[in-house]
């Protein structure tokens, strides 16, 4: 088997240092997984991501003219991510989307005209107002100097 640069390779971990684990590539190859490259989150201990023995896929991120071998266990998970395809993101707000359209002049296939919006804006924002001014009156959690209560 001819590595290059690139190719994804099984092999199995042989062991581990400080910096990194040892793979076992096959016909007497092995290479070294260094510690950085073994996920993509912070990794304290390389025993808590791998064992000896284990079969894992590595990719090969260099190849030194000393025949050292560089893989990474974190970039074969990111190509599998990005292979996936993505998930529609879910409506960060927890206003409903809607909550500036269905007034009086608009249509179901028409949008709201700009001061048909305002004025919705302003009503909900004189609700908040209100709210805010009835919680203050009743212990809203600040005294006349502006600071917490204790």
């Amino acid at each position: 088997m001819q590595l290059e640069v690139g190719t994804i390779v099984e092999g199995k971990v042989t062991g581990f240092t400080s910096f990194g684990a040892f793979i076992d590539l096959g016909e007497g190859k092995k290479g070294l997984v260094h510690i950085s490259e073994v996920a993509s989150d912070y990794v304290k201990e390389i025993s808590d991501h791998l064992t000896v023995g284990q079969d894992v896929k590595v990719k090969v991120i260099s190849i030194g003219d000393d025949g050292k071998i560089s893989l990474s266990i974190k970039r074969v998970n990111e190509e599998k991510k990005a292979q996936q395809p993505r998930q529609p993101r879910q409506q960060r707000s927890s206003r409903p989307a809607n909550v500036w359209q269905g007034t009086a002049k608009s249509t179901d296939n028409q949008h709201a005209s700009f001061e048909d919006m305002m004025a919705k804006f302003k009503q909900v924002s004189d609700e908040k107002m209100s709210d805010l001014k009835r919680d203050s009156k009743h212990g809203g959690g600040y005294n006349r100097r502006g600071t917490n209560k204790i």
